[in-house]
């Protein structure tokens, strides 16, 4: 009997982890089912996770340097980091905005107080980083000893220095042309342990969102009800809105077909909360299912993995805003454009990692003079909202490396060799 396609087992799967996780929670953690459940949850999602961040950096690496190198020999690179780069920027833009706009008319944090939280900041102590600190350091990530980043899994400084190595590929040209292919035929045994790696993300994704409802805390919910319909309103309106009108304006796609065939990644995003380990699926989407030129998708994704971060830059803004209300501050509209610029340098700045905006959230409170203390508020909702902004994430990848081929990639460039296609059996 042949099973399913990827995507329909994946599918299955977050819905069979949901009502598994909804079950365990009705039965409480105290519940020996329960209690061997989540153990066996934890084994299975750990392993998948690890399968996915041990393929990340050697995935980032190769794909970054040839596709600079393969853009280049096309004479496409230039047009490339500049469309790029716009992207990214101007979604960010359009995500905080629409994040501080909704803040300011829904005002989530009002007829609430802080001391109703007194108990979650008690025993949390958040790490003071001015702006100054944080750019330095921020800076300073950027560049350092290549195996050193390599061992340590420094997304930032292996994307930096496979830039830098795609760029020394194309000034030396045909001397360096052995390296090239290494690289090249390298990416390619990459993506086939990416697709040995997907054949567990069913059994992943179920073992994930089984944690995630059966151990999330439900009461706190009604809470900070307002603020977390909020978030998740904005959220969708930016992922379902904003980036499909995006694409279909450039790229004429239907917001259906890129759905359809980004839906094994935006699964896996769901998932992890992890734009980082879910970048193997992403790039893999991208190639197979958007059919993105390699090159393209090897330039874009990873870049945007690090940096792209429209969901975090979002939530960043609507909860620095909702602190000011929970503390009975009215944040002028000066100190709302710096909410709006550190939020920006913060989420660009941010680690794909699950929860990793909860780091930066503290430049952003610093910036206006809010309590960065208050943040423990947010820790207990801070995963279940995780989960859609780290969707929305690697969905303005997606939707950038498809605008980015159309707007910088003239038409004539498009039969490059795609060295991942052969691989492309399940779908």
């Amino acid at each position: 009997m042949k099973l399913p396609s990827l995507n329909l087992q994946i599918l299955l799967a977050a819905v069979l982890g949901v009502a598994m996780g909804l079950y365990f929670h009705a039965l409480g953690t105290e519940h020996q089912l329960v209690t061997l459940g989540l153990y066996a949850a934890g084994l299975a999602g750990t392993l998948f996770v690890d399968l996915l961040k041990m393929i990340l950096i050697p995935l980032v690496f190769c794909s970054i340097s040839v596709g600079i190198a393969n853009l280049r020999a096309h004479q496409q690179m230039h047009r490339v980091w500049v469309t790029t780069l716009v992207y990214f920027v101007l979604t960010m833009m359009i995500a905080i905005a629409l994040g501080l706009m909704a803040a300011n008319y829904f005002k989530p944090g009002s007829g609430l107080h802080i001391t109703m939280f007194a108990e979650a900041m008690q025993n949390f102590e958040a790490k003071q980083l001015p702006l100054s600190a944080f750019f330095a350091q921020f800076l300073h990530g950027l560049f350092m000893n290549p195996f050193q980043a390599l061992a340590k899994g420094d997304v930032l400084a292996v994307v930096m220095f496979a830039l830098i190595l795609g760029v020394a590929l194309v000034v030396g040209g045909e001397r360096f042309k052995h390296i090239h292919l290494l690289l090249q035929e390298a990416l390619e045994i990459t993506m086939l342990i990416v697709r040995w790696i997907m054949y567990l993300a069913p059994i992943g994704i179920t073992a994930l969102l089984l944690q995630l409802v059966a151990v999330q805390d439900i009461g706190i919910l009604s809470t900070l009800g307002k603020f977390v319909a909020v978030v998740v309103g904005v959220t969708l309106l930016h992922g379902l809105l904003v980036l499909p009108l995006i694409l279909y304006l450039v790229t004429k796609k239907s917001p259906w077909w890129f759905f359809q065939g980004a839906r094994e990644a935006l699964l896996t995003a769901f998932a992890t909360s992890s734009s980082a380990a879910t970048l193997p699926v992403t790039v893999r989407c991208i190639t197979q299912r958007l059919h993105v030129r390699p090159d393209v998708a090897g330039f874009v994704a990873p870049l945007g993995a690090t940096i792209n971060m429209d969901g975090t830059a979002l939530y960043e803004a609507i909860a620095a805003l909702f602190i000011a209300n929970l503390v009975g501050v009215e944040l002028s509209f000066v100190q709302q454009l710096i909410v709006f610029l550190t939020a920006m340098i913060a989420a660009m700045g941010a680690p794909g990692i699950p929860s990793a905006g909860m780091v930066t959230m503290v430049l952003v409170l610093q910036s206006v003079g809010l309590p960065a203390e208050a943040i423990a508020i947010l820790l207990p909702i801070d995963r279940l909202l995780d989960t859609l902004r780290t969707t929305v994430n690697v969905q303005g990848d997606m939707v950038g490396s498809l605008v980015v081929e159309k707007l910088a990639v003239t038409p004539n460039s498009l039969q490059a060799h795609n060295p991942v296609s052969q691989y492309d059996n399940e779908y």
